[in-house]
């Protein structure tokens, strides 16, 4: 019998992915299809390609908890999260995890003006240096996608 905890009775899909009755695949499940929705198969297909045992564990716990259980959640959009996600890697100075957001931005419906002001809000609360690099980092994935977008064929 499984015990319900008093704070989370009420409405389960207001927990998203994780709600009292959902099982570990199930979370996993969902964790996984907001993943690929947001950062692309390509790069959920490489990630998963270069798993191996030193880092299936990993892979698992952040499709498990950061997408399924917090992706997941009804609480704020996709791009309110994006925004949030933009801002902490470049108070942190993460950016690889930057250039990879900045691309899940733009997936999750942010502009690329949308995303400048973010970085300009994050010169003033994180530093100029780091906004700096957030700027350097995301005008190079700008220039990636476009690049790979001019190499396509346009369907006639």
């Amino acid at each position: 019998m499984n015990a319900v905890n008093p704070q989370r009775s009420g409405d389960p899909s207001r927990y998203g992915a994780v709600h009292p009755e959902a099982t570990g695949q199930e979370i996993y499940d969902a964790g996984m299809v907001v993943r690929r929705e947001v950062l692309g198969n390509a790069h959920v297909d490489r990630a998963n390609a270069n798993t191996d045992s030193f880092t299936e564990d990993y892979q698992d716990m952040i499709t498990r908890i950061a997408w399924g259980g917090i992706w997941t959640r009804p609480g704020l959009s996709r791009q309110m999260r994006s925004v949030v996600t933009l801002t902490a890697l470049v108070a942190h100075g993460h950016w690889e995890e930057l250039a990879m957001h900045v691309r899940a931005a733009l997936n999750n419906g942010l502009s690329r003006d949308e995303i400048k002001e973010i970085l300009l809000q994050t010169a003033i609360y994180c530093s100029v240096p780091s906004a700096n690099s957030a700027f350097k980092t995301a005008q190079k994935v700008f220039q990636d996608i476009d690049a790979a977008s001019e190499a396509s064929p346009t369907p006639n």
